[in-house]
């Protein structure tokens, strides 16, 4: 359609989610949305946290094959990512499928890329792909910040890794494998993808990957209706993740500058997981299970029965590791888009 926006020709149908999240997530304001979370200390039955990610992401590829009834030889291919070392949690907790796996990074905006690349796979080779992605709060603090134990204090620009797994079904033929819970279903799919170009704005602050975020964001959507010819009105719903409070603000007044007003439409997962009120999760949500989550369980959902009819989802990644962190390097970010619709 345009230099970046990529119109898929035809549409690839998301004919099914699963979710697995921890016990905080689950008694958030979308806990109804979820299918599966841990009731205590979200170790999922394992004895590290890393196992538990893994385990997170074999319950969330699982369920999504039992409740369909689809093999592993009626997948075509499998997409995956997470926030550990190596996609060690996708690695190690898809090894029982046997499935064509590509691994993935793209810190926050996993799911989005995984989307952008299944949906493109499932168009150009046909079939069924699914994409997961996984993150888990002890596991990425173990790994990004301090041991556990340590228990130091963040400031407040600071987002909470969300302790969650998804897992989606795309498929070039119009089929719904999601539980009979809404009448007259209407059914997403995939028409339009837009890949991120990374950004660097010097932000090096690890805690305020909000700020880091934010101007990837801005750039994708900027181009997105640049080259559309749309205007943000023509969607139900802008959703990011996860920018969390201070990146959707940082957002919304740089867009308003340059000219786009996306406030009335805009929102961020980050913002929507936790109840901001009852807990104390600073500026929101954040990880690849962030963005994944809300998007399977609630916003799927609203999709199918019919409340929501055309979004733009953007996932938004900080591509940094623990090492240019200590190594005082900036935070490139990227920002990854799909436009779901409803058939």
């Amino acid at each position: 359609m345009g230099q970046s926006i990529i119109k898929l020709p035809g549409p690839i149908y998301i004919a099914g989610a699963s979710t697995v999240v921890g016990h905080e997530e689950f008694a958030g304001p979308l806990g109804e949305y979820f299918d599966f979370h841990d009731p205590k200390d979200d170790t999922f039955g394992m004895d590290t946290w890393e196992k538990a990610e893994s385990e997170m992401q074999r319950m969330a590829v699982g369920s999504l094959l039992g409740r369909s009834k689809l093999k592993d030889g009626d997948i075509a291919a499998l997409f995956s990512g997470d926030l550990l070392n190596q996609c060690t949690g996708s690695a190690y907790g898809l090894l029982s499928y046997n499935i064509p796996f590509f691994g993935l990074y793209g810190a926050c905006s996993t799911a989005a890329e995984g989307l952008c690349l299944g949906s493109l796979y499932a168009a150009t080779v046909g079939g069924r792909v699914i994409s997961a992605v996984s993150s888990h709060y002890c596991s990425a603090e173990r790994q990004f910040r301090y041991p556990m134990e340590y228990g130091g204090q963040r400031p407040p620009t600071a987002q909470w890794t969300v302790t969650g797994a998804a897992a989606f079904l795309l498929s070039d033929q119009r089929e719904s494998y999601y539980p009979r819970d809404v009448e007259n279903e209407c059914l997403p799919r995939i028409t339009e993808v837009m890949p991120g170009i990374s950004v660097d704005r010097g932000i090096s602050d690890a805690n305020n990957m909000g700020a880091a975020m934010a101007p990837a964001a801005l750039d994708t959507l900027m181009r997105y209706f640049s080259e559309s010819g749309l205007s943000p009105d023509a969607f139900d719903l802008i959703v990011t993740g996860d920018l969390g409070a201070e990146g959707s603000s940082i957002l919304c007044d740089f867009a308003r500058a340059a000219g786009l007003d996306i406030a009335a439409v805009h929102t961020d997962c980050g913002n929507m997981i936790y109840d901001a009120a009852a807990t104390d999760k600073h500026a929101g949500g954040s990880g690849c299970g962030c963005s994944a989550v809300v998007t399977a369980g609630y916003l799927l959902h609203e999709m199918r029965a019919g409340r929501l009819r055309d979004i733009l989802f953007l996932g938004t990644g900080a591509l940094m590791s623990p090492m240019s962190v200590q190594q005082g390097q900036s935070i490139p970010g990227i920002a990854h888009l799909v436009r779901i619709t409803t058939a």
